[in-house]
């Protein structure tokens, strides 16, 4: 399967950058109100994950307005990047009217082929990110790029339920994908091949399981 390939299970339709760009244009006016109580815990979750980790450099993909950054601990340096202008205004006039000082960059740019050097970073985050993003076996190879040998890789995500009556409410609801700027259907195969699917380690986020939270350690250098 070629990077980016949607698995069995995946969605159907890749976005495009322009879809999302254009769902999150409309969407950041009223993000925070809409979708900021419903993912709260998620950002939490990962934040303290990144928290616990070791290293300093930490790069938040998505940052959109900004929700996390007041959550790091002050000893992390944070690069956020995103890829909606309007999403990360907000996320600065967050930072400076919170004074985080430990937020170094905050940057329009494609996940799935940023500007940094190789092992630029000790965590990479990913929140709410992999089922907008075109193509998420890219995204993940780029954080594998970015991020040093033997740092960490998070995602905290909605999944396709594999069985049950929510199973059917999001395949119903992929339709609408590129008008809410993400994949309702979006499944683990469709970002992690088989090798990091068994090594990632997984907690299910509330409400009622909705979210999961990945950790990946990024594979030591030979």
């Amino acid at each position: 399967m070629e990077d980016g390939e949607p698995g069995r299970h995946g969605p159907k339709a890749a976005l495009d950058a322009d879809a999302v760009r254009a769902a999150y244009s409309r969407w950041a006016g009223v993000y925070d109100a809409v979708f900021g109580g419903v993912s709260a815990i998620g950002r939490r979750r990962a934040v303290q994950a990144v928290n616990r980790l070791p290293g300093t450099r930490v790069l938040e993909v998505g940052v959109g307005t900004g929700l996390a950054l007041p959550h790091y601990d002050v000893g992390k340096r944070i690069t956020g990047i995103d890829l909606s202008t309007a999403m990360l205004e907000r996320a600065r006039r967050r930072a400076a009217r919170l004074r985080l000082a430990n937020v170094d960059a905050l940057m329009e740019m494609d996940a799935e082929e940023t500007v940094f050097p190789d092992a630029s970073f000790d965590v990479a985050v990913a929140m709410f990110v992999a089922s907008v993003v075109p193509n998420p076996r890219r995204l993940l190879a780029e954080l594998k790029r970015v991020v040093r040998p033997d740092g960490h890789i998070l995602f905290v995500n909605h999944f396709l339920a594999e069985k049950g009556p929510r199973l059917w409410v999001e395949r119903a609801m992929a339709t609408a994908s590129h008008s809410l700027g993400w994949h309702p259907d979006f499944a683990f195969e469709a970002l992690l091949p088989p090798a990091d699917r068994n090594a990632a380690r997984y907690e299910s986020v509330p409400p009622m399981g909705l979210f999961t939270l990945v950790s990946l350690r990024n594979p030591p250098a030979l």
